[in-house]
């Protein structure tokens, strides 16, 4: 796992060992960052399911202002911030260590905003749509604000999404979809 392009182009990330920790292979993100690359500069960002935060160094070494990261598991953190150290990218860092329902109440309370978030959570755990939802309850997401969802359950996850998009995500609308392999990309902008 290596970042792919700008400042810190070629740096190998490290990761964890870990059942619960799935790091999005390079070819997909480098197809995500294709499709984001206009939307990345001087952007706040918003890793939720950090893992080894390798999305949101990518976004950082693409000019993104800064990066929030968040990830309940302990030794993610350190490798967060090892990764940002080998970088150079943790001065434009938030490293938070909370479970995802209490990291987006903590960053309401804060009052703030992203105009990128990244919810790539652990497959087996099927809160895709769950932490979706308390993102815009929470009003964390900016006006022409992307989300970029990674699952693995597309069919289920987008009929999910479409029923709560009827409901409580009226703003939130599917603007792209990917399938690389297992990994599906959803699109998603609010408007």
């Amino acid at each position: 796992m290596r970042v792919i392009s700008g400042k810190a182009r070629g740096t190998k990330l490290n990761s964890i060992e870990s059942m619960d920790t799935r790091p999005t292979l390079d070819r997909v993100k480098e197809s995500l960052f294709n499709i984001l690359q206009e939307c990345i500069s001087n952007k706040n960002v918003l890793d939720l399911f950090a893992g080894s935060g390798a999305l949101g160094i990518e976004a950082l070494s693409r000019n993104a202002d800064n990066v929030t990261f968040c990830d309940n598991n302990k030794q993610a953190i350190q490798m967060i911030k090892k990764n940002l150290e080998k970088t150079r990218l943790l001065e434009k860092s938030e490293i938070i260590n909370l479970d995802y329902k209490e990291c987006v109440k903590f960053l309401n309370t804060k009052n703030k905003k992203f105009d990128l978030i990244f919810l790539d959570p652990p497959y087996k755990d099927d809160i895709a749509i769950e932490s979706l939802k308390l993102i815009v309850k929470n009003d964390l997401i900016n006006n022409k604000g992307i989300i970029i969802i990674e699952t693995d359950e597309v069919m289920r996850d987008l009929k999910e999404l479409n029923y709560a998009m009827e409901i409580e995500l009226r703003n939130i609308e599917i603007f792209d979809q990917r399938k690389y392999g297992r990994a599906n990309l959803i699109f998603l902008k609010n408007d």
